[in-house]
């Protein structure tokens, strides 16, 4: 899954690198509805230890935002596989 690692220059792994925690940083920042899941494993892969300060959103703002991006995939992804199977948590 990763042999594209193997001829990557050692700038090109540096920059993807780079490019992976920016995400994840970004992803850890993130508060209020930009934060859709709580990842402290995923957010712990980077050096920089810090503790995120997360802002819950109320339930019924919490719910719009689910539907909304749900509906955000029925418009990107019409055609993507769906289930019926429920959140295991």
């Amino acid at each position: 899954m990763d042999e594209d690692l193997d001829s990557m220059s050692h700038s090109q792994v540096l920059a993807e690198a780079k490019k992976l925690r920016a995400a994840v940083r970004a992803h850890r920042d993130s508060t209020g509805q930009g934060l859709c899941w709580h990842q402290p494993a995923l957010w712990d892969l980077l050096p920089d230890k810090v503790k995120p300060t997360v802002v819950v959103p109320e339930w019924p703002q919490f719910m719009r935002g689910c539907v909304k991006y749900r509906q955000s995939l029925d418009q990107q992804l019409p055609n993507a596989q769906r289930t019926d199977e429920e959140f295991k948590g």
